[in-house]
């Protein structure tokens, strides 16, 4: 129900939009009272499924409201995952309870139908349709005096009537003046009315609620009791006299709702102050702070708190108690003594803590790695249980594991632990030989070998312009050409200096060393600029260095988003002239080789008038290309253009025959040993521009190497802007 408090302007016509679904039809004719009847036998229906439907609502509510412990995982939860500490913790426990009354969890009742003794007063909304000799539709609301004003009928006093009895007063009213007539009526939005919240009420003074409502529904609507009301012993008061005690322990728990009353307008809901409380933590299911009420033993609370869970151990339970508000002390027992002789069992007192402790781990386990179907922990009986047994429960052996296992045993002594390791032949132990299936002791580590230089298959890529391309399995020290052959070899249309190889590990290293550059770049920025804004004398000189730091930032922004590519460069030949060589290297589990078709363009990039890609001619240079490209803007570097060749290389045209690679910072093996200047399709020539352009730049030690270097390792083109 939604909470109305007092002073809402308007609060008694809140609900004239919406209607009620209670109705009685009647007419003058000698079916009216069949009619009556009928209605009236669906209407009780009607009533009684939503009454029904509201209390499943209200102890829906059990459920939500005792989770005095707030928790993603329930206590079973954390004990299946081992979460559950031999220890009790008494942290975040709260009072049983309150935090029900935070929001409400009831639906506004004013929409509910009403049942045949609902008495009409002042706001009622009353709905009348009329067909026949006369027609019309009439939405009206009983007035201060108790009154309605029918057009056409005139005045109708209704206030005090039962809903049963409305039709025919209605009826009567328009007989005076209309014959040959049915008649229709409804209740729409009913009034609301206004009771008292006193004592140690959350939110004490007046509350408007619908005339429907009950205790509950007040008290969801008003707040219920603070943290030192009472939950135990809520009174209504109606004309000095005490109606009822309601207990919301009892609703709240058990979905009793004896003492829930229908309140009645100026109505005192009187909460007292809170009686004794105790509280237990530990392995029950709700563990909070309870408010006791009458004498609760130990046995009483637990039941209260929804009982042990399935882990709690039986043979504890500890109270501590303050003693004459002097000093605190502690006893316990056994909960299964206390079930036993109930006349041992604790009486709480004012202050109590119980504590229910979980049952101790006495594991026996031993952990089985190797070769073996399912490796992992299992449990055995000391003594009993033998290595055969234990590897039968995980399934075998697998077919690479070898005839050796050994056992590695703790012996705990005075002078400290000690260990012992036993070799024994597996198979033997299988087949029941006595030396070698020894028997286990808890904390034994079983280690069954595999057999020697085992690896099991690795697998490649092989992709592009050979005959069978696919997935190939590989065994170890397997090198690429036989991997080729077993491919059916190059076909016709394949560019062996454009191969493109790459390999996990590599990427790896790749990524790590372009992070790496990366981190450097960007300590050198923030140094630089601590120095510029330290050093900036003028607001004009602050705006220029901001404008630098947004530059910047855009910039590390981008170079963070490269990813290593993992390529290797690699000179491919004929198969026959590939075997023996330095490129027919050991392939890797994940390697991937494709061989693309010969693709007759070479690209230009960077600071260039017309970046492209343009028809290749074996006869031009890498400066005939950057001319084909409309020649060098303003600001291109001309002294650090370099060539990235097709199959992952790169290399300055100035220099001659380079064997070792200062980007990649290894060296490369060859396989046509040709002067590097030489353009071969798929070449990209790329254009670095001056850094001097960028102030931001200019100051940073090795930028041009570093830049460079994650250009190469990355395989691609940085441009600033």
């Amino acid at each position: 129900m939604m909470p109305l408090y007092n002073g809402s302007p308007n609060m008694a016509n809140q609900g004239a939009t919406s209607s009620s679904t209670s109705s009685y039809n009647t007419s003058n004719n000698s079916n009216s009272q069949n009619n009556m009847n009928s209605n009236l036998l669906n209407q009780n229906s009607k009533l009684e499924n939503v009454r029904r439907s509201n209390n499943i609502n209200k102890n829906n509510i059990i459920n939500l409201a005792i989770k005095s412990k707030q928790s993603n995982q329930s206590s079973f939860e954390k004990f299946i995952s081992g979460k559950v500490s031999t220890s009790v913790s008494t942290t975040g426990l709260k009072q049983f309870g309150y935090n029900l009354f935070k929001t409400s969890r009831f639906a506004p009742l004013k929409n509910i139908p009403v049942g045949p003794n609902y008495i009409i007063g002042p706001n009622d909304q009353i709905k009348i349709t009329v067909w026949g000799s006369i027609n019309g539709n009439y939405t009206l609301t009983v007035d201060r005096n108790g009154n309605i004003d029918i057009p056409g009928v005139g005045t109708v006093t209704v206030a005090g009537l039962k809903f049963k009895d409305l039709k025919d007063v209605i009826e009567s009213a328009f007989s005076k003046y209309y014959k040959n007539f049915h008649l229709n009526v409804t209740m729409g939005a009913l009034r609301t009315m206004t009771v008292y919240l006193t004592g140690y009420a959350k939110h004490p003074g007046s509350c408007r609620i619908y005339s429907t409502s009950t205790l509950i529904d007040a008290l969801f609507s008003c707040g219920g009791p603070s943290k030192v009301g009472s939950m135990r012993n809520i009174e209504v008061k109606r004309d000095g006299e005490i109606l009822t005690h309601f207990d919301v322990y009892r609703f709240l728990i058990y979905g009793d709702t004896e003492g829930d009353i229908r309140l009645q307008p100026g109505d005192i809901i009187y909460i007292p102050p809170i009686g004794p409380e105790v509280a237990i933590a530990g392995a029950v299911k709700y563990p909070a702070i309870y408010e006791l009420k009458g004498k609760t033993t130990v046995l009483d609370l637990i039941h209260m708190a929804g009982g042990l869970e399935p882990f709690a151990y039986k043979g504890r339970v500890q109270v501590y108690r303050v003693i004459n508000h002097q000093y605190r002390t502690a006893f316990e027992d056994s909960l299964s003594d206390l079930r036993k002789h109930p006349e041992r069992d604790f009486v709480l007192k004012n202050g109590d803590l119980v504590k229910i402790y979980p049952v101790p781990q006495a594991y026996s386990f031993v952990q089985l790695e190797g070769a073996v179907a399912m490796p992992g922990r299992y449990a055995i009986k000391p003594g009993v249980t033998t290595i055969k047994s234990i590897v039968e429960k995980a399934g075998g052996l697998l077919y690479y594991a070898s005839d050796k296992a050994e056992i590695t045993r703790m012996i705990i002594t005075k002078e400290g632990p000690k260990y012992k390791i036993f070799h024994i032949n597996i198979s033997k132990a299988l087949k029941g030989n006595p030396k070698d299936n020894i028997t286990l002791e808890p904390q034994d580590y079983i280690f069954v070998k595999t057999i020697p230089d085992f690896q099991g298959y690795g697998y490649v890529y092989i992709g592009g312009q050979v005959r069978y391309p696919g997935v190939y399995p590989i065994y170890p020290g397997e090198r690429l050409s036989s991997v080729l052959e077993r491919a059916g070899g190059y076909t016709k249309n394949a560019y062996l200096r454009g191969a493109i190889f790459t390999r996990k590990s590599v990427q790896a290293v790749q990524q790590k060393s372009i992070n790496m550059m990366i981190n450097k770049l960007e300590q050198e920025l923030l140094a630089s600029n601590a120095r510029s804004i330290s050093s900036a004398v003028s607001s004009g000189e602050t705006s220029i260095n901001s404008a630098y730091i947004q530059s910047e930032q855009a910039f590390m922004s981008s170079l963070k988003s490269i990813k290593a590519s993992g390529r290797v460069a690699i000179y491919l030949e004929p198969i026959r002239l590939l075997k023996g060589s330095s490129q027919d290297i050991i392939l890797k589990n994940g390697d991937s080789l494709y061989i693309p078709t010969r693709n007759d363009v070479v690209n230009v990039v960077g600071a260039v008038m017309s970046p492209g890609a343009y028809v290749y001619n074996p006869h031009y240079t890498w400066r005939d290309y950057i001319r084909m490209a409309g020649g060098y803007e303003a600001d291109a570097d001309k002294s650090d253009v370099y060539i990235y060749k097709a199959n992952g290389m790169a290399v300055k045209p100035h220099q001659g025959f380079i064997d070792w690679n200062p980007f990649m910072k290894s060296w490369e093996f060859t396989a046509f040993r040709k002067d590097q200047n030489k353009i071969w399709p798929g070449d990209t020539i790329v254009v670095p521009q001056k850094l001097q352009e960028f102030p931001w730049l200019r100051n940073i030690k090795d930028i041009t190497q570093i830049l460079m270097n994650i250009a190469v390792t990355a395989g691609i083109a940085i441009h600033l802007y």
